[in-house]
């Protein structure tokens, strides 16, 4: 039966609580979602805008919103007791101790300007662990996802960290924040560590650079000054993948700081992120 079937996720049953079920059901909501907002980006003009949240730069469309809505709808029907935690202003509360974490578009600047590395990430979490998640590159076509102690995979196919061991030969992503001064701040600490490693990606999806560590095509990927939508799927599936991932003092990752890396340059990663000090 689809985890999308008429009670099948209902937050009474045991069976629909296992993170297995709940990651076939962040799975299909990513993948509904995600069409949403690619069938709308398909029929917009290229170049097209929309309304700004924290900063003249920081953009949401009505695709955002409509791929929200169509996510936070169907939980409201599988699953009513359960919170959700939206990036365009959903926040319900629940009783049943699992809570929902969706971006509908991560990478709202790439989707407006059509390039092809924005996503929909939907993850789940249960007392303040994640559980299972998904992330769909709709124009990729491709579908990540994990549940917890079940490995992760692409399409259905499992997948795996970098064997890379060498942090100045090893691929690196980040990203930049909204704010000019927090900007600054990571410009700065990028200047730094650019001529430590092979070079530096910066795709514009905190889900997608995740997920790029998770199959191996970035060996690290690392930012600051995320939301808890932003990599609470990636970050999951990147685990589930083999990596590891840190705040930048070897403590657990958080949204306010971020690494993950392949096993074998972790250390490495981090010994020099923390070697930086930007001024401000």
């Amino acid at each position: 039966m689809s985890p999308l079937a008429e009670g099948s996720g209902a937050s009474g049953s045991s069976d629909a609580d296992d993170p297995i079920v709940l990651r076939d059901l962040a799975i299909e909501l990513a993948r509904g979602a995600g069409q949403i907002a690619l069938d709308g980006r398909r029929g917009a003009a290229a170049g097209f805008g929309g309304s700004t949240k924290s900063s003249s730069t920081d953009i949401v469309t009505e695709f955002d919103r409509a791929a929200e809505a169509h996510i936070v709808a169907t939980l409201r029907r599988l699953r009513p007791d359960d919170a959700i935690i939206g990036e365009e202003g959903t926040s319900d509360t629940g009783t049943s101790g699992f809570s929902w974490f969706v971006d509908p578009i991560d990478g709202t600047t790439n989707f407006v300007f059509d390039q092809p590395a924005w996503s929909c990430s939907v993850a789940v979490g249960r007392d303040d662990e994640m559980i299972a998640g998904a992330v769909f590159v709709p124009p990729m076509d491709e579908m990540f996802a994990a549940a917890k102690g079940a490995g992760a995979t692409r399409d259905g196919a499992p997948i795996h960290a970098s064997d890379a061991d060498d942090l100045a030969l090893a691929l690196v992503g980040t990203g930049f924040g909204y704010r000019p001064a927090t900007r600054r701040e990571q410009a700065l600490v990028l200047a730094d560590l650019i001529t430590q490693v092979r070079d530096v990606r910066r795709l514009g999806s905190a889900a997608v650079d995740l997920c790029m560590v998770a199959c191996g095509r970035l060996d690290a990927y690392y930012e600051r000054h995320l939301n808890s939508w932003d990599a609470a799927a990636g970050e999951l599936i990147a685990r589930e993948a083999g990596a590891i991932s840190s705040d930048f003092d070897g403590g657990a990752a958080r949204p306010e700081e971020m690494l993950v890396a392949a096993p074998g340059v972790h250390r490495a990663l981090l010994d020099a992120l923390r070697g930086i000090r930007p001024a401000h």
